[in-house]
């Protein structure tokens, strides 16, 4: 049974983190499967996202290691820990684990100063000015693939087609992608929809069959002449489906089986002329060669009993020629 999607945006997702899986809209869940926006169609990713927990984990430690030593030197110096001890830990351990991050190998951290765009960094260890540095995203730089769907698109000879493509992408500038667009994932989406909107709108029905590769190539170098001021390229656009109306479609096939029919007759008389051609030329050489008519001859009684043998009887006619032959075989 074929699965229908609305046509729609993605789900808004912030920078960090968004989904990467294959047709998964962004912001989407990625464990055992993930549900479009109109909770139409199911994707089963068959293995579970990559996780950031060791980040985490590390931001903690950090925390936990900065608190801890406050705490011991306040004991040291003091002799007790107190309410002044505690909140000096706290900030310490904040400025620590917000001055040390550790980003992903496939990741880019967009570093902010002051607010203003300072640095992209990473992967690895990274080390900001705490209250002066901060990290306002974290950008997957995998590839990415992004399934968006055209409805009701009218052709050049306005017949109303449904197409349903994939576009594969990925992220080759974090610094512009958050500076310069405010959700990249959702704007991919609308451009690659918009543009597969025109296209389809400059083809024939009759050529959406032959021409798909050509509109996947066009399609694509479109988006990227878009979408790389952005940050962004596009690999390739993949057209998995085009739905015609049902109506259409019987038209289409009638059409089709009455072109293959004429296609037929043309190549028949055109073997019917060559041979008839042939014969011709076949009928002049024996009106020239009374030797060729009389091998004629011979080679059809051979040819008549060759396979299964027997007794031929042939008119006087016929054994006449075979004695004009033999004739001439002796002048020779």
């Amino acid at each position: 049974m074929k699965r229908r999607r609305h046509e729609g945006a993605p789900a808004s997702a912030g920078a960090a983190g968004e989904s990467v899986f294959a047709s998964m809209p962004a912001g989407a869940s990625a464990g055992a499967g993930a549900s479009w926006p109109d909770g139409g169609a199911h994707l089963e990713t068959g293995r579970p996202r990559a996780s950031r927990n060791g980040a985490v984990v590390f931001a903690v430690a950090v925390f936990a290691a900065a608190f801890a030593i406050v705490l011991v030197a306040a004991q040291l110096a003091a002799g007790g820990v107190g309410l002044a001890a505690l909140a000096v830990a706290v900030v310490a351990g904040w400025l620590a684990s917000s001055s040390v991050h550790v980003v992903l190998e496939w990741e880019k951290a967009v570093v902010l100063r002051f607010g203003k765009f300072n640095r992209v960094a990473g992967p690895g260890l990274i080390f900001m000015i705490p209250l002066v540095e901060y990290s306002a995203a974290t950008v997957d730089m995998r590839m990415r693939s992004t399934a968006f769907k055209a409805e009701h698109v009218l052709t050049a000879d306005l017949v109303p087609v449904n197409v349903d493509a994939v576009l594969f992408w990925t992220v080759w500038d974090a610094g512009k992608a958050c500076s310069e667009v405010k959700n990249f994932v959702r704007l991919v989406y609308w451009v690659a929809q918009t543009t597969l909107r025109d296209v389809m709108g400059a083809v024939n029905i009759a050529q959406l069959s032959t021409r798909r590769e050509q509109i996947d190539r066009e399609v694509a170098d479109i988006l990227e002449r878009k979408t790389n001021e952005w940050g962004i390229t596009v690999v390739s656009v993949e057209i998995r489906d085009i739905e015609i109306p049902d109506e259409l479609q019987e038209s289409l096939s009638a059409e089709a089986r009455a072109e293959r029919e004429y296609n037929a007759r043309v190549i028949l008389a055109e073997v019917e002329k060559e041979i008839s051609e042939m014969f011709v030329d076949a009928a002049r050489t024996y009106g020239r060669e009374d030797a060729a008519l009389q091998l004629r001859a011979m080679s059809f009684v051979s040819d008549s009993v060759k396979e299964k043998g027997g007794l031929v009887v042939i008119p006087s006619a016929l054994s006449e020629a075979f004695e004009g032959l033999e004739g001439l075989a002796k002048k020779g």
